[in-house]
């Protein structure tokens, strides 16, 4: 015994009324998925940190004038992969993850560390034939291997690039080694890095999605934020996005492309930054709303 309070499997994102499956338009998947964090461990505390903190958010969204939860939002029983392979692991998402997106909902992934993204896109790519992958991320994650593993967390990119053959767009990338960054520049992996960031404009912004096919499946690794706005991450790096200057872009990605399915991960839930959990919890009602809003356009 580890003393250890059992895990809250009972959680709702939101805690509403709107439950029943067939009737929600959103899924929400927890995966409390951690084998191969390097840094700061936790990410397995992660999903429900945040379905503990969304009870807090508020259902009306004020920038968008109406109130996401009305699409419906259904939380599937957290998903724990039982092989101790990574690979079949994560062969264990990918077909947990397919018949959500066969029956036509807005999958919302919760983790666990990133390499579970990769039975998430598959099981996307499996269902839509031009997909293309944005990532909002403080790292590359294209290595292909680290600590002798090809399906770490550190190279869950690598595997979307070379293995599914995907177009990508990396958002925020600040920390990468040489290998990663001669892959970018032999296979012209678009990226806006860090620095980039405070000069953004809309139309770089524009030009950049619109090398991107229509449907996008969003990755968005919380460390993709700067320290000061959520420490609570495995790996922080200082430089990262602020607020309002990441929610015109997620607006904007989710207005002009059709946004088949995402998840939110690497949150390591720290004792009194509750900030860190709220702010997660807040970006996916946020996007579910951006979702939404592009319903009504």
């Amino acid at each position: 015994m580890t003393g250890k309070a059992p895990e809250p499997t009972h959680l709702t994102f939101l805690e509403e009324e709107h439950r029943d499956y067939a009737r929600c338009g959103s899924v929400i998947l927890p995966i409390p998925f951690e084998r191969t964090t390097s840094y700061g461990k936790g990410t397995a505390e992660g999903p429900a940190a945040i379905l503990r903190a969304s009870h807090q958010v508020e259902w009306y969204d004020e920038e968008l004038g109406l109130e996401p939860n009305r699409q419906g939002i259904h939380t599937l029983p957290y998903l724990r992969p039982r092989s101790e392979d990574m690979a079949a692991a994560i062969a264990e998402i990918e077909s947990s993850a397919l018949p959500h997106l066969q029956a036509g909902k807005f999958l919302v992934t919760l983790g666990g560390e990133h390499s579970l993204t990769l039975g998430t896109v598959r099981a996307a790519a499996g269902l839509h034939q031009d997909l293309g992958v944005v990532q909002f991320d403080a790292h590359g994650d294209l290595r292909d291997a680290y600590l002798r593993s090809p399906n770490s967390h550190a190279c869950v990119m690598r595997r979307i690039v070379e293995d599914l053959g995907l177009q990508t767009l990396a958002v925020g990338v600040r920390s990468i080694s040489r290998e990663e960054r001669e892959l970018i520049h032999r296979r012209r992996l678009p990226v806006i890095w860090g620095h980039e960031l405070e000069g953004l404009t809309a139309k770089i912004w524009r030009d950049a999605l619109e090398r991107l096919p229509r449907k996008i499946y969003l990755t968005f690794d919380l460390d993709f934020f700067d320290p000061s706005l959520l420490p609570a991450t495995g790996t922080p790096e200082p430089g990262g996005g602020t607020w309002w200057p990441t929610m015109r872009l997620l607006r904007e990605l989710f207005v002009g492309k059709e946004v088949v399915a995402m998840d939110v991960v690497e949150l390591s839930p720290q004792a009194g930054l509750h900030a860190s959990d709220f702010t997660a919890a807040r970006l996916v009602y946020k996007c579910l709303g951006y979702r939404l809003h592009r319903d009504y356009l």
